[in-house]
Parts: structure tokens; sequence; C-alpha cells
């Protein structure tokens, strides 16, 4: 196929795009490179099979011209604002880069007639809840811009699959980790710990509890997912049985780097501002669909470290 990937530069679509190529289809990443880096593709940049466009989604009448020459017979829709905080901050950031985005995809993907959408979604979209999260439940209620974005998104891809006759598969991603990756817990606790090695500052009481997924079993997954589910809208989780606490991995960085930094919690349940102390994701539909992780969360944990570190 000829498949158009937004945010390919990315830490998720990088690895998409090496999985993509693998299978023989030809691949034209779009990307701003706001959180995606340029050597993240470098490998495949020249290949006669896979175009690297440096351009913002918002760029309407761009974007037009990039589906009028492409002619593509799929889009993966992976752009969007990944840092949650840096969202919950400023709610402009995920009304254009999470939400606007997806919407002008859509109306290149009508106008241009692409009848097959990959999305990818968030455990965000549920909101704060002690209920084990299905792809059924309700209400919907995100308490980060990030994840109203995501939900919004959803909404009008639900839209215009049908009125459009758009295949579409959802995947809702939980904490993904692992090479590439330009943030999260992980990230900031290694590089913090460069600068001070002697103490490693947690947000929140470190007890914040979440399955955690590493890169190349989501991007296994989703390709399970596109092959596998055959309804027009399909969506489903996309995780790991087991979940990992911010204490466990403040831990397991610590000893991973070798080093006897002493932990200190700044308090409260949760690290900022809409960030969601504990989730749990049910698995059934994907399992029983034939899919599950290689690595349980404290494994994919503990790989994304070492792989992180060059080990």
């Amino acid at each position: 196929m000829k498949v158009l990937v937004t945010g390919g530069a990315g830490f998720i679509g990088s690895h998409l795009c090496d999985s993509l190529l693998t299978e023989g289809h030809i691949i034209t990443v779009v990307d701003n490179l706001i959180l995606g880096k340029k050597e993240n593709i470098i490998h495949l940049i020249g290949r006669g099979d896979f175009y690297f466009i440096q351009e913002d989604l918002l760029q309407f009448v761009t974007l037009k011209k990039i589906f009028n020459e492409g002619q593509f017979d799929m889009v993966f829709h992976l752009a969007a604002n990944s840092d949650i905080q840096k969202g919950s901050n400023n709610p402009e950031v995920d009304y254009n880069l999470t939400f606007n985005t997806t919407f002008n995809v859509l109306q290149c993907m009508r106008e241009y007639k692409v009848k097959k959408l990959f999305f990818a979604s968030s455990s965000a979209i549920f909101g704060e809840t002690s209920a084990q999260l299905s792809e059924d439940y309700g209400p919907l209620q995100p308490i980060s811009n990030y994840g109203a974005g995501k939900l919004a998104s959803e909404a009008f891809i639900s839209s215009f699959s049908y009125t459009n006759n758009i295949q579409t598969w959802i995947t809702r991603f939980p904490n993904i980790v692992g090479e590439r990756f330009t943030h999260g817990v992980i990230y900031d606790f290694i590089n913090n710990l460069k600068k001070e090695p002697d103490v490693l500052t947690v947000l929140g009481n470190g007890e914040q509890n979440k399955p955690y997924l590493y890169v190349k079993d989501l991007i296994e997954g989703i390709l399970f997912v596109c092959k596998h589910a055959k309804d027009r809208f399909n969506v489903y989780n996309l995780g790991s049985d087991s979940r990992t606490k911010v204490k466990e991995i403040a831990k397991m960085v610590i000893e991973e780097m070798m080093l006897a930094a002493e932990i200190i919690y700044t308090g409260g349940d949760r690290g900022w501002v809409g960030d969601v102390p504990e989730f749990k994701y049910d698995l059934t539909k994907i399992e029983t669909l034939g899919w599950q992780a290689k690595y349980n969360s404290n494994d994919s944990v503990r790989l994304a470290i070492q792989k992180a570190l060059g080990k």
C-alpha cells in the first residue's frame, strides 16, 4: 500500500515506519519535528520506498497537496501533542496539535477518498476512575486537555468513518516506553540523575500505578489489530496485563545506573494537574482477537531503561 504516517519521525511513529517498510509498503511521513526527530528516521531517508516531508498538519492547503500527490491507500495518524503536562499548562497545544491535526487529516481523507485509517488514541480519554477500563466503558470524562483532544478526535473519526465509508482502527495506548522516547518518567529520571546523581526527586508520592508497554510490543499490536479486526469501526485497548508503580521505576533506574541516590517524594497522589494516578485496562477484547504483549509492565520498564542507557 501507499501509506501516510503522520508523526512518523516521533518515538512511536518511527518504529511503525520500520515495521511497515519491512512489510513492503511505500511510506510517506509528515512530521513538523516539534517532538519528532529526524535522527529517528535518518536510516530510512534515501530509500526508494520512503519519503519524508517536514510540514505542519495545520497547514491545510499544503496537506491537501500532499494527499493529492500521494494517492494514499491508508493513513496511520499518530501526530499529536504527547506531552500531557505541556498541554495542561496551555490548552491551545492540544486543541491544535491533538484535535485540529486530526480534523485536517479527516477532511483530506474525505476529499481524496482514502478509505482506511488507523488512529493512535489513549487511556487519557477515560479520565480518573477506579473501574477497569474496557472499550465500552463510560462515561468518558478526561481530566487532561490531551485526553479531551483524543476523545474529540475519536468522535469525529467515528462520524467521518460512517458518513464516508472509511474503515477505521483505533487503539488506545497505555504508557509506552522504549528506544527513541523523548519524554516521560524514565526519560526524566535518567536525565535528572545524570545532573544530580545523589538525589532523585519524584513528583507525587510514588504510588502512581499504571501499565507500561514496550514500544515494539505496541507496534506489533497495532499491526495485528489492523490485519485481524474486520469491522468498519474497530476500537481496542492495547497493553500488558500488569502495572508498575512510579516508586518502582525510580528504584530500577537508580539500580541500572549503578547509583545510590536518595529518593525524595514531593507528595500528593499525582505528579501534576491532569495526571491520572492509576488505571487498569480490560484486555479481554484484544486477547480474544489473538494478541498479547510479550513483555509485562515491569519487564517493559526495565528493558526501556537498559536501552536508554545503551546496555
